[in-house]
C-alpha cells in the first residue's frame, strides 16, 4: 500500500529530487509516526501526511504531521534548537515498547541558509532610553482569549522598563510606536481578531514555542525575540494555533498588563488595555509545529 505523503517543493528543494522520490515511494517513510504538530499518533497508510523538514546549521531532521495540521514546509532553527528537539524526542519515545520512527537526518542540497537567531532576551534588551536607568527586556506571557466566543492562542508581550529608539535619551516610552511602525495596529476591542501582519511569524518547534520573528533586510526572517530557553505551552494553546495557523500577538507597554495567573485575568487587564489606547496587536501566522 502506498504512503499518503506530501513533500512540499521548499523540501524537495532541500532534500533533493532522490531523496524525496525514495520518500514518496516508501523507502524512508514510517507507516506510524507522532504528529509533531499535535502530537497524536498517525498513519502514513492512512491518513494524508505532511513532510517537516528542520533545518539547523549543519544537521537537517524530517518530521512527519497530520496534513490537516500543517502542511509540508520547511522550518529554519538553530542547531543548538534542533539538536535539543531530537533529544526530547528520543527520550521521550525509551520507554515505550514500539519505538515510532517520527524524524531522521536527511541529507541537504546545500549548506541550509538559516536567519540569524536574536540573541536571549535576556541577554540582548532592547534598546531604552538611557534616563530609565536600566536596560527594558520583554516579558511573554501566554493564553487563550477569546474571540467572540472562540479561543485563540495569544502572546502579550510587555517590556520591564520605556523602550526608546537607538539614540534617544529622553525617557520617552516609544514601545507602541516602534510597533506602529513596522504595521500592528492599536487594538480597542480585545474581542475582535486583528489584522494578519506579513512577513512576521511565530515559530513553534515540537510543540514549544521558540521565537517571534520578523523580516529581515536582506530578505528571509530574523528574530525579533527568542526564548532563552524554549517555552512550554498549554495543550489547548497549542491546539488552538495548529488549527488557526496563527496566534495573535499583543503588545503593551511596562506596567499596563503584568503577570496575570489566569486567562480571565488576562484578559481583562487586556481589555482595561485597549480602553485606555494602549494595545497594539497584529495576527501572526504560525511557523513551525
Amino acid at each position: 500500500m502506498p504512503h499518503m505523503l506530501d513533500v512540499s517543493d521548499e523540501v524537495r528543494s532541500e532534500i533533493g529530487d532522490d531523496e524525496a522520490d525514495r520518500l514518496l515511494g516508501g523507502a524512508h517513510a514510517p507507516d506510524t509516526y507522532e504528529c509533531t504538530s499535535c502530537r497524536t499518533p498517525g498513519d502514513t497508510l492512512m491518513e494524508p501526511t505532511s513532510t517537516v523538514l528542520f533545518i539547523g546549521d549543519e544537521t537537517a531532521v524530517l518530521a512527519f504531521a497530520h496534513s490537516r495540521c500543517i502542511p509540508s514546509q520547511v522550518v529554519p532553527v538553530s542547531e543548538e534548537q534542533l539538536l535539543g528537539a531530537v533529544r526530547s524526542i528520543n527520550q521521550a519515545q525509551e520507554p515505550a515498547a514500539a519505538p515510532q520512527q517520527p524524524s531522521y537526518t536527511v541529507p541537504l542540497q546545500e549548506p541550509a541558509q538559516v536567519p540569524a537567531q536574536a540573541a536571549p532576551v535576556q541577554e540582548a534588551p532592547l534598546p531604552a532610553p538611557a534616563a530609565a536607568g536600566q536596560a527594558a527586556v520583554l516579558g511573554i506571557t501566554c493564553g487563550l482569549v477569546m474571540h467572540g466566543g472562540t479561543g485563540h492562542a495569544a502572546l502579550v508581550v510587555e517590556p520591564t522598563g520605556p523602550v526608546g529608539r537607538p539614540g534617544n535619551t529622553s525617557g520617552t516610552d516609544e514601545f507602541l510606536s516602534l510597533l506602529q511602525d513596522a504595521g500592528f495596529q492599536p487594538l480597542t476591542d480585545v474581542d475582535v481578531t486583528p489584522g494578519q501582519l506579513s512577513g512576521w511569524s511565530v515559530l513553534m518547534v515540537m510543540g514549544q514555542l521558540h521565537a517571534i520573528l520578523q523580516p529581515a533586510a536582506a530578505g528571509g526572517s530574523t528574530g525579533w525575540w527568542q526564548a532563552h530557553q524554549p517555552l512550554q505551552v498549554t495543550d489547548a494553546w497549542r491546539v488552538a494555533a495548529g488549527k488557526q495557523a496563527e496566534v495573535t500577538m499583543y503588545a503593551v507597554p511596562a506596567g499596563t498588563v503584568g503577570r496575570q495567573p489566569r486567562e480571565d485575568l488576562l484578559r481583562l487587564a487586556l481589555e482595561r488595555a485597549a480602553a485606555q489606547g494602549q494595545v497594539v496587536a497584529a495576527s501572526l501566522p504560525l511557523a513551525g509545529t
